[in-house]
């Protein structure tokens, strides 16, 4: 470990990588226990995938504020092990045979819930575990291991379900949620309780939505909200109309199409790696618009993918430089929101980021998918890369240089001092 970023920082990565690693190894675990043991059809397996996403991020909007009230490791700690308990139900009950449709569809609103709230409460952990100056080193290292997991975990994952059956993946998963309430438990040292006090003691009903007003009050955090809600929410809402179109009226195999979506991730442990020199060298602002701008140039080529060789290589080289683009773009980004949050209020902005962000994929990928039912795959798919197109638009044209006062909610706590033990 790098002496700049520490013990602590290397116990929350290695945590990290366990539980991420976990999850891209039981990526499809779901729709397939559904489709294979359940004989579940399609609107069911839609709706598994769309329930977990959707009451997931609705309950989980209270959680963010009421995290920001607490210490962050207990937090995170005690979502990993509600994410394994939750996840442990799946496999016995598999071998128990009494699996049902209604556990998985619960169990993925508790995991989807547990997510968002250890997101929001880690985020807060990095900003008190590293320096100012090497939050981005350490954001480069997280978005490298997502990239990393992305590449071998579902390539993992299909062997293994292959040889021992969907439900063992889930297990797995299970346990590197335990694996990394393991390691962020050994983090050590002592974590100051947040300042607390009359009005810091309880959660106030104007709490709920204050994430919200602190994104939209800041002239910068504004712009990269709704430019980075509208780019993901477009970019997923492409997966599975490309899906529909490689494997069925084109005819590509199921490995064929694997391969031309884990290859391309190999962009992103590249992207990490040339995010702090590009700062370095350009400075933050040029690069977050130079390659919030490149992440969207390709996807509009998808629309015209043919059958063959030549169709499949179109698709990797769309894929290659978005992902190079999103892996430069998403630590630099993720920086940047960091040190323009006030510590006291990094929960509850990343809880509110969060849900919008998945609530916005799920609206966009249905709403996609009944334009396709309309006019045809290829159009819907050009109509999301020319949307794609604008979305630079969103960008911050120019860089403030101080984080804003953001007004307290009428009867909210005062942000905590020097005093408080926070650290910046």
């Amino acid at each position: 470990m790098r002496g700049g970023l520490g013990r602590g920082f290397g116990w929350l990565w290695a945590a990290y990588a366990a539980s991420t690693f976990g999850t891209y190894l039981a990526l499809d675990a779901f729709p397939m226990i559904a489709v294979v043991a359940l004989h579940a059809g399609p609107t069911q397996v839609s709706l598994l995938a769309a329930a977990g996403l959707l009451v997931g991020a609705v309950v989980a909007v209270p959680l963010g504020p009421w995290v920001d009230l607490r210490r962050k490791r207990p937090v995170m700690i005690a979502m990993d092990l509600v994410r394994c308990a939750a996840l442990l139900t799946v496999p016995v009950a598999y071998a128990l045979g009494q699996l049902g449709f209604g556990q998985l569809v619960l169990v993925s609103v508790v995991v989807a819930a547990a997510e968002i709230t250890f997101r929001s409460a880690a985020g807060a952990c990095l900003k008190g575990l590293v320096a100012p100056a090497d939050l981005l080193a350490a954001n480069s290292r997280f978005e490298a291991t997502t990239w990393t997991a992305t590449v071998l975990g579902p390539p993992l994952g299909g062997a293994a379900v292959g040889l021992a059956g969907p439900a063992v993946t889930v297990g797995a998963n299970a346990v590197s949620h335990l694996l990394s309430a393991v390691g962020i438990r050994a983090i050590g040292g002592d974590e100051p309780h947040p300042a607390r006090g009359g009005a810091r003691s309880r959660l106030r009903r104007g709490d709920v939505l204050d994430g919200w007003r602190g994104i939209l009050g800041d002239a910068e955090l504004r712009p990269l909200f709704l430019n980075t809600t509208l780019v993901n929410g477009l970019i997923m809402a492409q997966a599975p109309l490309l899906a529909v179109l490689m494997l069925g009226p084109l005819g590509f195999a199921p490995w064929q199409y694997a391969l031309a979506f884990a290859v391309p991730c190999l962009g992103g442990l590249l992207g990490s790696r040339l995010a702090r020199p590009l700062v370095a060298r350009f400075g933050r602002h040029r690069v977050l618009r130079t390659a919030g701008t490149l992440r969207v140039v390709g996807p509009l080529g998808l629309a015209f993918v043919g059958p063959g060789t030549g169709g499949l290589v179109l698709v990797m080289a769309v894929e290659f430089g978005l992902i190079t683009a999103m892996g430069v773009f998403t630590p630099v980004f993720s920086t940047h929101r960091l040190e323009r949050t006030p510590t006291e209020r990094v929960a509850r902005t990343l809880s509110a980021w969060t849900v919008t962000g998945k609530l916005s994929i799920a609206a966009l990928t249905a709403l996609w998918g009944l334009l396709a039912g309309l006019t045809g795959t290829r159009v819907a798919l050009a109509l999301a890369g020319l949307l794609l197109l604008a979305t630079p638009l969103l960008l911050p044209r120019r860089e403030h240089a101080e984080t804003p006062e953001i007004p307290q909610t009428p009867g909210a706590p005062e942000a905590p001092d020097a005093a408080t033990g926070h650290t910046r």
